[in-house]
């Protein structure tokens, strides 16, 4: 896979990618979404990797939307922007392996929308977070979905209403992010956070990733009847048996994938 703002290489069962565009604060324009979603989707096909990690060069993880490319357009030009990035945000979670964002600098706007869409978040002591487009008359409605359902509504309006930066310490107690680590220990805790994910089983990763989703917003009933039945055709699968029996034996389990 050859992109021209997206990085992609492979550690262990981990697929990273890098967005490289340091130069404009690595800012989420069209092409660089389109690249991230075919990218995505390659690796949701796939078997090589069993955990994806969003990162991002220069001091900057994202600056959100590409302004440059939002002034004076068109309204057919501005739903198909935002039609492709709620797009992105989909994929993250549609694919079976979980994704972590591992961020290293800022995340404003449509980049914070990234950290709060992916599963997993390890941020760098110095990682700010903010969504303030309500500074420059344009309000973060669509980062605002992704945001409300990480840290909940009255954290998420404070953000938004206010534009005001929060804090690795504080987005991690909110529930952006899951840790906050020493800038030099941040891709270690976050390949380290990668293999742990990928010593379960993939079948079992991605069902379970899928019905997270799912049930996420059910009522409670709905919830339990969905997951229950979910629950049931787990069990049936190979690796699962699998895994019950290692258990029984007290060995390794020996995972095939489905």
């Amino acid at each position: 896979m050859d992109y021209q703002h997206l990085l992609v290489e492979h550690d262990g069962p981990a697929a990273i990618l890098t967005l490289n565009r340091p130069q404009r604060r690595n800012a989420l324009s069209l092409e660089l979404m389109l690249e991230l979603i075919d990218c995505l989707d390659e690796i949701g096909r796939g078997k090589d990797a069993r955990a994806v990690i969003i990162a991002a060069s220069g001091k900057v993880f994202s600056s959100g939307h590409d302004l440059a490319e939002m002034a004076g357009q068109s309204i057919t030009d501005y739903r198909h922007l935002f039609d492709v990035c709620t797009e992105l945000m989909a994929k993250l979670q549609s694919i079976p392996q979980p994704v972590i964002a591992e961020v290293q600098g800022v995340a404003t706007a449509a980049g914070c929308q990234l950290v709060a869409a992916c599963d997993l978040a390890v941020a760098a002591e110095g990682a700010t977070f903010a969504t303030p487009g309500v500074k420059i008359g344009l309000f973060c409605t669509t980062p605002m979905v992704a945001l409300t359902r990480a840290i909940g509504r009255k954290r998420a309006m404070e953000m938004l209403l206010t534009g005001r930066a929060v804090d690795a310490a504080t987005a991690a107690d909110w529930g952006l992010v899951n840790r906050v680590v020493a800038e030099k220990e941040l891709r270690p805790t976050t390949l380290a956070l990668a293999a742990q994910v990928a010593s379960a089983s993939s079948f079992t990763v991605g069902l379970g990733k899928q019905a997270f989703y799912s049930q996420i917003d059910l009522d409670q009933p709905k919830a339990y009847a969905y997951a229950k039945e979910v629950m049931s055709m787990n069990a049936l699968a190979f690796d699962a048996q699998e895994g019950i029996t290692a258990f029984l034996e007290k060995r390794t389990a020996c995972w095939q994938g489905r």
